[in-house]
């Protein structure tokens, strides 16, 4: 599109992590630099708010106003930029109007989107239309799922480097987390456990690992899945589920699907976390999987739903206290093995809380990449991942300015 004013724009600047994402811009980049950038949302008061919170650095940010749910405004905003950058979930309560506004416009848009259900509905309704208008759709572009999909496209390509193929098999496990829960995340799952216990058909869709391989399965092979605790003899450690896998593995699958099955037609990939060796791990690992299955059991039943939601669990547009995202970390370990036993280990790191203060940075440079290093040329329109929508090239972004390793071990 031509004329557009601004390479970024944040839809959602008042939520919880739209202030801190329009705090990491102002603090790296400025504000008519050279990333020309604006920030949006309903309420012109709130925005304000927020810029002024920005301090005299931010005095020349442009505030936009749109609201989720008018179109003609969503496309009058969408008409002024490359890229939107959205925060505003749970998507699948009110992220339609704008993908549609995006695909319709021909503008690039990324998302944190975990809700594997509404991106197969949003592939189902405008794929084809983003590949007519130049539209790339980029979801998952916080802690689910960039750290699962580069650390998966870096152990591959380190393996066809260095063995000529791809591993046929790869693991990542969470070593070790500190942060704590968004209130929108939660919001986020609590919907898909609604939508869930209310539509059989989409529980038998949200156990398919290849439900978003629109292009076809890149593999017929059974997934591994660690449900229960579990011994990993790579590793040597215990094992329990990670509540992230169901939609990076799904992700993970994707970008394998939209690069023609590179990582292989038999390719292997699940997530855990490490909860540690001996009887001690086993028990941990014995007590996150019990209470994981208690928390869905919950989420899933209206009346402890309720509960949940009122006593325990953030509300959407809560968060920690900025020391605690200082505090927070992330240390994620890759393990792959090539079809003929050559192994790649791989970790990779953030230096903030998963959930906010490196969702943030994370985002903030996808939307960035695509606005200034990704030219149509290079990457038509449609939906892609951060793997095949970035690759290396977001890698380089996210160890130079987000505080993320990607390292071979």
């Amino acid at each position: 599109m031509a004329n557009q004013t601004y390479d970024v724009i944040v839809f959602g600047a008042t939520s919880f992590v739209g202030q801190i994402i329009c705090q990491y811009m102002v603090s790296t980049y400025g504000v008519n630099g050279d990333i020309q950038w604006a920030a949006a949302g309903r309420s012109q008061s709130k925005l304000e708010s927020v810029k002024s919170s920005l301090g005299s650095t931010a005095a020349e940010l442009p505030l936009l106003v749109a609201d989720a749910a008018d179109t003609s405004a969503l496309k009058i905003m969408c008409e002024q930029t490359k890229v939107v950058l959205s925060t505003v979930g749970p998507y699948a309560l009110y992220g339609d109007p704008l993908v549609k506004a995006c695909v319709e416009t021909g503008t690039d848009y990324v998302d944190l989107t975990g809700e594997v259900q509404w991106i197969y509905s949003m592939l189902g309704k405008y794929e084809a239309q983003a590949k007519s208008s130049g539209a790339r759709i980029v979801h998952c572009c916080g802690f689910d799922s960039i750290p699962s999909d580069l650390g998966v496209h870096f152990v591959q390509q380190t393996a066809q480097e260095k063995y000529g193929k791809p591993c046929k098999r790869v693991k990542l496990r969470v070593k070790a987390a500190r942060g704590e829960f968004s209130g929108g995340t939660v919001a986020s799952l609590i919907n898909v456990m609604k939508e869930a216990t209310a539509n059989p058909q989409l529980r038998k869709d949200l156990a398919n690992p290849y439900l978003i391989c629109s292009t076809g399965k890149p593999g017929t092979v059974t997934q591994p899945d660690v449900k229960s605790a579990q011994y990993d003899k790579d590793f040597g450690v215990w094992l329990a589920p990670f509540v992230m896998a169901g939609i990076n593995t799904r992700v993970v699958h994707r970008s394998n699907a939209l690069t023609n099955a590179s990582y292989g037609t038999d390719f292997e990939y699940d997530e855990a976390m490490i909860t540690g060796s001996g009887a001690k791990g086993w028990a941990a690992a014995q007590g996150m999987t019990v209470g994981m299955g208690g928390f869905l059991v919950a989420a899933a039943i209206k009346p402890t739903r309720w509960l949940l939601e009122k006593y325990v669990l953030p509300a959407p547009g809560e968060g920690p206290s900025p020391e605690v995202q200082e505090k927070g970390f992330y240390d994620i370990r890759f393990y792959g093995q090539t079809d003929d036993g050559q192994i790649v280990r791989a970790k990779v790191t953030g230096d903030r809380d998963p959930g906010y203060g490196s969702t943030a940075k994370m985002i903030a440079e996808s939307a960035i990449c695509l606005a200034k290093e990704t030219s149509s040329e290079e990457k038509a329109g449609g939906f892609w991942t951060p793997a095949t929508a970035f690759g290396d090239k977001l890698i380089e972004r996210l160890v130079a300015n987000a505080g993320l390793t990607f390292e071979l071990i």
